[in-house]
């Protein structure tokens, strides 16, 4: 997606920045904020936690991108719809006033279309993934979430694509809606076996993603 209007908003404007550490929390669900976040630098993720307690991870964010919701654009606070917690070894944000930032976005039609077609790329992924997740069984809803880290963090080696990013396989069943991370394993012991991918240097390789792709019903 094509974030030069947001680029140039954030440009020419001067911004307080913040800086978050490794697993430390931007904001929780539920928690009352009055601000909008833009990542800046670094690596987060958005998740939200069941009735039960049990925590579903939504996505990974990289590189520039809002990371709040911005409905309720005339409410000072809103309640903060997911969490976010930082992945990397820090990232920075931009903090801006949450009113200011919807009059800005209804004064600028560049940056009013920018978020007109966030939302609509984001809705459109959610159903997407969601469609894949419903219909591909346990094995296609890990096959999904692979993919999808290739795309995010997909490194081209001469033996397949390194997902150059550390993820635990208790990380994969939270977006997958599994229960455990021991039915993780089973199942990428099942692709090692099937050939599809291999671990190196505690990352996964993929070696073959047509054999993937296979898996997965788009």
């Amino acid at each position: 997606m094509d974030n030069r209007a947001l680029q140039q908003y954030v440009d020419r404007n001067n911004f307080p920045v913040i800086r978050k550490g490794y697993r430390k929390y931007l904001t929780f669900e539920g928690f009352e904020d009055s601000n909008s976040h833009i990542l800046k630098s670094g690596i987060v993720k958005a998740s939200v936690i069941s009735n039960d307690g049990r925590e579903f991870n939504l996505r990974y964010i990289k590189d520039l991108e809002i990371v709040s919701v911005l409905r309720d654009e005339y409410s000072q606070f809103i309640d903060s719809p997911y969490n976010i917690r930082i992945e990397s070894e820090s990232a920075e944000f931009y903090r801006i006033n949450r009113v200011k930032f919807w009059r800005d976005v209804n004064e600028d039609p560049e940056l009013q279309h920018y978020v007109k077609d966030f939302y609509r790329y984001r809705l459109l992924r959610v159903m997407k993934k969601m469609q894949q997740m419903l219909m591909n069984g346990k094995l296609g809803a890990v096959c999904t979430q692979l993919f999808e880290l290739c795309d995010l963090f997909g490194l081209q080696t001469p033996d397949g694509i390194l997902i150059n990013f550390p993820i635990t396989n208790e990380e994969i069943a939270k977006f997958c809606g599994i229960s455990s991370a021991s039915s993780v394993n089973r199942i990428l012991q099942q692709l090692k076996k099937m050939s599809i991918l291999t671990v190196k240097d505690h990352k996964i390789l993929i070696i073959d993603m047509d054999h993937l792709k296979d898996h997965i019903i788009t």
